[in-house]
């Protein structure tokens, strides 16, 4: 059996990053530093520090 890389999808001059979901931080905190991410039945919360490095917490 051979491996199959994903670029190995990539439509000719389509680069990998491009096909990935984009999202701006200030706009799922809608300008503030805080949102809440769910997923299935968890809840995680985003922050944008005073720094502005992004924070993932559960």
């Amino acid at each position: 059996m051979t491996a199959v890389r994903p670029a190995d999808f990539a439509q000719p001059g389509t680069s990998v990053l491009a096909r990935i979901p984009q999202h701006d931080a200030t706009q799922l905190t809608r300008g503030g530093n805080q949102a809440l991410i769910i997923l299935d039945d968890q809840m995680y919360q985003l922050r944008i520090t005073r720094a502005g490095k992004l924070i993932l917490t559960k």
